[in-house]
């Protein structure tokens, strides 16, 4: 059963501001016929993949997710936030930070960064 995604306003931002960067070097990618796709493109599919599969499941085993103690949860802060891995062996790797709820079926995104 696929989860429905809530947005925190910082987690919209920075996916948006990484959409909105993928595509403008995308378009200037074709503008002189590069093929090999920029960082900037792969950053975006990698977050883009890491949210599709956090949407099936939150436990797939290639999000190697885990609770995360440093961020504080939005809606109770008793309950857990937990990170799960956009990018791998890369330095400053991209996480998704997220937590259950604020209803039963959603998964709110808090954040997007890079691991620290």
């Amino acid at each position: 059963m696929p989860f429905y995604l809530v947005w925190d306003a910082e987690a919209a931002k920075t996916y948006n501001e990484l959409r909105q960067k993928a595509k403008k070097s995308l378009e200037n990618r074709k503008k002189v016929d590069k093929l090999k796709a920029s960082k900037e493109e792969g950053l975006f599919k990698q977050v883009r993949k890491c949210i599709q599969f956090l949407k099936i499941n939150p436990k797939h085993p290639g999000l190697q997710t885990h609770e995360y103690s440093t961020l504080v949860n939005p809606y109770n802060p008793k309950q857990k936030v937990f990170e799960a891995y956009a990018q791998q062996n890369t330095s400053a790797a991209y996480r998704v930070f997220w937590v259950y709820g604020p209803e039963r079926e959603q998964i709110t995104i808090v954040a997007i960064r890079p691991h620290p």
